[in-house]
């Protein structure tokens, strides 16, 4: 498996090598030891308290050509994920919302897909959406935390200063997503 760093303090891509013949193919797509590995590289360097054994639950979803969800992030002490797409491909977008991070106030963006199989870890401090680029993706979620909606915090995918560079018209939003802040309210709401 191929690691590889972000532009964006902490965040990690894990791409695996699959085995290919006549069959098809086979690949692992995450490595707890390899994980914990990497991790343990950052924590030399700043505190990333994640480890493999953190995540406790595991989420699904899926969109269709176009749609975005996002961006949203989590208030208090936030929360790591791993993120993939095993079906089509999307356009994944992170935003850094550590005020004390150097990459504070950045975007990266990630195209995941079902060809690459590659893993985002996310670390907690980060907003995140993503645009489905083919006609169904499925993003999978390993995340370290139980959902408590009352510290959901978002930003709308359209946020001016922001200026994501969706690369499809959007087709749809969630009412939520639609009615999300901007990027200027959660800086004062922090």
């Amino acid at each position: 498996m191929r690691v590889e760093t972000a532009e964006l303090a902490d965040v990690l891509l894990f791409t695996p090598e699959p085995f290919r013949d006549e069959r098809g193919l086979f690949t692992r797509t995450f490595e707890s030891r390899l994980f914990d590995s990497e991790l343990s590289k950052s924590r030399q360097n700043r505190r990333v308290p994640t480890r493999a054994s953190d995540f406790i639950e595991d989420s699904q979803s899926r969109s269709n050509r176009g749609v975005v969800r996002g961006m949203h992030g989590r208030s208090g002490r936030g929360e790591a994920k791993l993120v993939r797409c095993s079906h089509g491909a999307v356009f994944d977008v992170l935003v850094d919302i550590r005020r004390e991070s150097p990459t504070f106030g950045v975007q990266q963006a990630f195209t995941l897909d079902d060809v690459a199989f590659a893993l985002l870890y996310v670390p907690s401090g980060f907003l995140h959406g993503f645009q489905a680029l083919t006609p169904t993706a499925d993003v999978c979620y390993r995340i370290d935390r139980e959902h408590d909606p009352r510290e959901d915090i978002a930003v709308a995918y359209s946020d001016s200063e922001l200026a994501i560079p969706w690369p499809l018209p959007v087709s749809h939003v969630s009412t939520r997503d639609a009615a999300a802040g901007s990027w200027s309210q959660l800086m004062e709401s922090a």
